[in-house]
């Protein structure tokens, strides 16, 4: 099983393939944001690689980010965890004055992925 590391958070140990962001709030423990419900609306659930970074992104990720002119991030709901991977959640529940941190994304990737290399 690949491990994930959240800085500030212990490391776990992830069921390959299962979501990013539902590996954090799940497994890691992390009140990650996810307003829209993990379809690639919003943003809200970014973070940062520190190390293993995948290679391919989704075609809605990769819109969604030049949409909104972010670089230098990802979206936790347009990613598996399929290998070993350290990042920095940059959108916490936390702080942000949000009352929850949005429904529950589903297991699979929403809406259905068209990968493409980063």
């Amino acid at each position: 099983m690949p491990k994930l590391t959240v800085e500030g958070f212990e490391t776990v140990e992830v069921p390959m393939g299962k979501r990013l962001v539902l590996a954090m709030v799940e497994d890691a423990g992390v009140d990650q944001l996810h307003a829209c419900g993990g379809n690639c609306k919003c943003t809200t659930c970014q973070v940062e690689f520190v190390d293993g970074e995948p290679d391919r992104i989704t075609q809605a990720e990769k819109d969604k980010l030049a949409e909104r002119g972010l670089s230098d991030v990802r979206l936790s709901c347009q990613l598996y965890v399929d290998a070993d991977m350290t990042v920095r959640a940059v959108s916490r529940l936390e702080g942000s004055g949000r009352p929850d941190p949005g429904s529950t994304p589903e297991p699979e990737i929403q809406p259905t992925p068209v990968w493409v290399e980063k």
